[in-house]
């Protein structure tokens, strides 16, 4: 027998992990790391922008195999979890075709505490923009569209 109860794994505080092809609930992802021992809630919300390297930017396509996709955003969620005991945490990212202002990634991380709350939300999107296999082709209002650096 373990002598880490179930409420102490890692695992366990991985509280939902989705690739989501449709607007994401951000009320409804906070809703899964709540409790009454939480005591911060670091919302990061990434969206489309305006711009990028110098060009203007009118939405993004973003793309994923989903299967490996969310394997790795539950990987990337677990090790966050591990090196933050006490950080419960929910995630969604959004594929398919999205505008500027859409949200393309959200993130909570709980925790009694706020500093690993913020820790754990900045450490989760860092790694994730390396590892999880999302891809994204941006779309420039002179109707050019290119694939690029998901990391950007």
């Amino acid at each position: 027998m373990s002598d880490v109860s179930s409420a102490d794994r890692a695992e366990d505080r991985v509280r939902h992990i989705a690739i989501v092809d449709a607007v994401i609930d951000v009320a409804k992802l906070m809703a899964h790391v709540e409790s009454p021992s939480v005591g911060a809630i670091s919302l990061f919300v990434g969206t489309v922008r305006h711009h990028n390297d110098g060009r203007q930017v009118t939405g993004i396509d973003y793309e994923a195999y989903q299967p490996m996709a969310e394997h790795q955003l539950r990987a990337v969620a677990i090790e966050a979890c591990e090196a933050l005991p006490g950080l419960s945490v929910a995630i969604e990212h959004r594929i398919g075709t999205l505008v500027v202002g859409d949200a393309s990634v959200v993130i909570a991380a709980a925790h009694a505490r706020r500093a690993p709350a913020l820790a754990g939300a900045q450490r989760i999107i860092e790694v994730l923009k390396q590892r999880v296999p999302i891809w994204k082709r941006e779309h420039y209002v002179d109707g050019e569209r290119r694939w690029v650096d998901p990391t950007s």
